[in-house]
C-alpha cells in the first residue's frame, strides 16, 4: 500500500509541472525500478508484492505520465549493497531507469540514494530504518520514508 501511495504521488507530482519534469524522462518511456528483496528476510516487506503494487498503481494512473508509457522494471538486491548499487548502475546508466523505489534494506537505500543522486535520479527508500545524514536529506531527488517504532 505505501508503496502504490508513493508512485501515485511520484506520478500526479510528475504530471503536474510538465515542462519541467519532460526535461527529465531519459527516452520515451518513463522507467521505474523496484529493487527489493525478492525471496530472502524482507521479501514479505516488499518483494514481488511491491512489484504487483507498481503495477496496479500505474494501470490506475493510466499507464501513461507526460504523454509516456511507464514500464515496470523489478529486481532482487539479495539484502546487499554491493548487487543493489551494481543493479540501480546498470539501470541508472544502461537501462534508462528513471527511478528506483523499494530497497527494503538500509544498507542498500543509503547506498542506491548516494548513486541516485550522482546520476541525477529519482530514489525513494520505502521501509528502511537508517536514516540519511543530514547533508544527505537536504538532495532535491530522493525521499526516505522510515519506518516507526510502536510500543
Amino acid at each position: 500500500m505505501r508503496l502504490q501511495l508513493a508512485l501515485m504521488s511520484t506520478l500526479l507530482i510528475t504530471s503536474i509541472n510538465v515542462t519541467a519534469a519532460r526535461a527529465q524522462v531519459s527516452d520515451d518511456v518513463v522507467r521505474i525500478g523496484v529493487l527489493n528483496d525478492q525471496s530472502g528476510l524482507y521479501a514479505d516487506l516488499g518483494g514481488p508484492g511491491s512489484v504487483t503494487a507498481a503495477r496496479m498503481a500505474v494501470e490506475d494512473a493510466g499507464g501513461v505520465v507526460l504523454g509516456k508509457p511507464v514500464e515496470i522494471v523489478f529486481a532482487d538486491h539479495q539484502n546487499k549493497s554491493d548487487i543493489g548499487v551494481a543493479v540501480a548502475r546498470q539501470w541508472f546508466d544502461v537501462g534508462k531507469v528513471d527511478m528506483a523505489i523499494g530497497f527494503d534494506n538500509s544498507s542498500v537505500a543509503l547506498a542506491v540514494e548516494q548513486l541516485a543522486a550522482e546520476r541525477n535520479r529519482i530514489a525513494i527508500a520505502g521501509a528502511s530504518a537508517a536514516l540519511p545524514s543530514p547533508a544527505r536529506r537536504a538532495r532535491p531527488m530522493r525521499h526516505h520514508g522510515s519506518m516507526t517504532a510502536m510500543r
